[in-house]
This record gives structure tokens, C-alpha cells and sequence, in this order.
């Protein structure tokens, strides 16, 4: 047999990466078990490198390892949610008052054509990625990759929820509207207001998504 007709074997990073958005596009449900055979064979690969992947995402908050069970796909409850975003209203306001000031025209440019390209997507599935893109390139001037970082895993574990309760509720438009006021602030270099509706869109968000969890749960 030729080697060169194999195909490579995917890595750790790439494992997690697919299995990551099987979770975020909302495929994988809260609770699901994520057999590692059932991987192993789906990938072709043996379950050291699955293993590795799960516990890369058990690291990200979106897998748990249940004793005598194996491994899941982490059920949020209405407390960690709200635990979630205290950290992010925490840390998120931080991050846009350092950027503000290094915003760029090319910034703020790609900021609205995010806005708009959450207009006009149809999946709800990606809308999450595209929220994320939009808030992380506001933040990106800051200069802060480690707080980014913290942002953005705290942003993944409350993202895949949105897909859930986003078709029942009006939260989209209410969301793009508090974004464009975000934007508009940003490009005045307006950081108090700034600040201020990004508050109140964490606050908003936090309190919807308690109420849809405590609902479900």
C-alpha cells in the first residue's frame, strides 16, 4: 500500500477542535456521554488522543468525567451561568477600557461588518462564533491575550445555550441593538457609555439565559 494515500491523523488540538463544535452547534446536548470508543472509531485514531481532547474540554468547562461513566457533555446549571457571567461583567468592561483608546478605523470597520453578517446569518448555530468575533475585536486593541483568553472560554460555555433558547425568544434583535450602541460608543471613544452598555447587555444576557435554565432544570 502506498502511504501516501493515507490520511493523516488528526491531532489532539484538531480532536477537540470537531468535537468542540459538535457541542457549540448544538448536536451534542448537555448530559450526552462522549464514548471514548465510539470517538476513537469515528476518527480512525486509538483513544490516547481522545482522551486528551476530552480532558482539554473538561478544562474549557464544556466536558465532565463522571466516575464509574466516563465522560459527558457538561450540563450548565443556572448558578454557573450566573457565576459565568459575573466573571465576564467583571473582566469584559476591563478589557474594552484599555482597547477603546486603540481602536482603529479598521477596528471598527470589522466590528460592523460582523454586526451585519449576524443580520443576515440564517443558522443559529453560528451565531455564537459571530457574536464572539464581534466583542473580540473590540477587546483586541487592549493588548491583554491572557484576559482575551479567560473571556473567551467563559464566552464558549454559555455560547451553545444560545442556539437553544435564541429560536423561542427575541433575543437576537434586542442583542444587535445593544451591540450597535456598544459600537457607537466605542467609535465616539465615548468609554464610560461604553462600559455602561456593555454592562447592561452582560446583565441582560445572564438574567435570560438563569431564567431559561432555571425553567429547563
Amino acid at each position: 500500500m502506498n502511504d501516501s494515500n493515507k490520511k493523516p491523523k488528526l491531532t489532539t488540538e484538531q480532536i477537540a477542535a470537531e468535537i468542540r463544535g459538535e457541542i457549540l452547534n448544538g448536536r451534542l446536548k448537555s448530559g450526552k456521554p462522549l464514548r471514548q470508543d465510539d470517538i476513537a472509531a469515528k476518527f480512525g485514531i486509538s483513544k490516547i488522543p481522545v482522551r486528551e481532547a476530552l480532558f482539554q474540554l473538561k478544562a474549557e468547562g464544556l466536558v465532565t468525567f463522571v466516575p464509574n461513566k466516563g465522560a459527558a457533555v457538561s450540563v450548565l446549571s443556572p448558578k454557573e451561568a450566573e457565576e459565568i457571567y459575573t466573571m465576564r461583567i467583571a473582566l469584559e468592561p476591563a478589557a474594552l477600557e484599555r482597547a477603546i483608546p486603540n481602536l482603529t478605523i479598521r477596528n471598527l470597520t470589522e466590528a460592523e461588518e460582523l454586526l451585519t453578517a449576524i443580520d443576515q446569518e440564517e443558522k443559529i448555530e453560528k451565531w455564537g462564533e459571530l457574536n464572539w468575533l464581534f466583542h473580540a475585536t473590540l477587546y483586541a486593541p487592549a493588548d491583554m491575550p491572557r484576559m482575551i483568553e479567560w473571556i473567551q472560554a467563559l464566552h464558549i460555555n454559555v455560547a451553545r445555550y444560545l442556539i437553544v433558547y435564541l429560536e423561542g425568544m427575541n433575543y437576537q434583535e434586542v442583542s444587535q441593538r445593544e451591540h450597535r450602541e456598544l459600537l457607537d460608543a466605542c467609535r465616539h471613544g465615548d468609554v464610560h457609555r461604553a462600559k455602561a452598555v456593555l454592562v447592561e447587555h452582560l446583565e441582560s444576557a445572564s438574567r435570560q439565559l438563569v431564567k431559561f435554565l432555571e425553567e429547563t432544570q
